[in-house]
């Protein structure tokens, strides 16, 4: 007979449990995770094309050593930072570290408009296409990351579910901010178009004739 209350105090306590939303909470947790996991892998093909691509652009232009170092140092940077998702200062840190990538990518590939046999080399076209395709991942991946957050932070700041999250300890996780949710929208122009033409050099006016004797 005890054995019997025991058995239906648990299944009413899983109904209720149920019903206050735990399960939905533990399945939103874990989407959070996996999207998470998909946005560390896509800042890692980016990081993973950088030393290819910097040695692709040496090798046609050495005088770059100042935007070849910035981008050498951000990778640097980027490797050293642990993040932890959870933690609202660690993510802050590692996106300003990203954009910091970001943004001496950008100048790279601008000095590299400076080179037409650079941007005629096929292995640096290569890199730029994988390049635009890991800018482009990164922008879903990241953009997908947002809305996983907001939709979970919603889900347990709600009734009932927000007594079932304060009693098992699930908090609000923080999220990318403002500033870098405008980013993504802007991802770096990584696309090439036709060679400039060459500026001509300006010619010199036709000497005035000699007067006549």
């Amino acid at each position: 007979m005890r054995q019997f209350l025991r058995l239906m105090l648990l299944v009413v306590a899983a109904i209720s449990i149920s019903g206050c939303g735990y399960n939905a909470i533990q399945q939103k947790d874990e989407a959070v995770k996996a999207g998470w996991s998909e946005v560390l892998n896509q800042y890692k093909r980016r990081a993973d094309l950088i030393p290819n691509l910097v040695n692709t652009v040496q090798g046609y232009a050495q005088q770059e050593r100042q935007v070849l170092t910035e981008v050498t140092n951000a990778r640097a940077k980027v490797g050293q930072i642990q993040v932890n998702a959870d933690d609202a200062a660690s993510l802050q840190q590692f996106q300003q570290a990203q954009g910091e990538l970001g943004s001496a990518l950008s100048r790279l590939l601008v000095v590299s408009e400076n080179y037409p046999t650079l941007k005629s080399d096929q292995n640096f076209r290569d890199l730029q296409a994988q390049l635009e395709g890991t800018e482009n991942r990164i922008t879903v991946a990241r953009g997908r990351y947002i809305q996983l957050v907001q939709d979970y932070n919603t889900y347990i700041r709600s009734f009932p579910q927000v007594i079932t999250a304060k009693m098992f300890g699930y908090a609000a996780k923080p999220n990318f901010t403002v500033d870098n949710e405008a980013q993504i929208s802007q991802p770096p122009e990584v696309k090439f178009g036709s060679p400039q033409p060459a500026t001509q050099p300006q010619q010199s006016p036709p000497p005035a004739p000699a007067p006549a004797q």
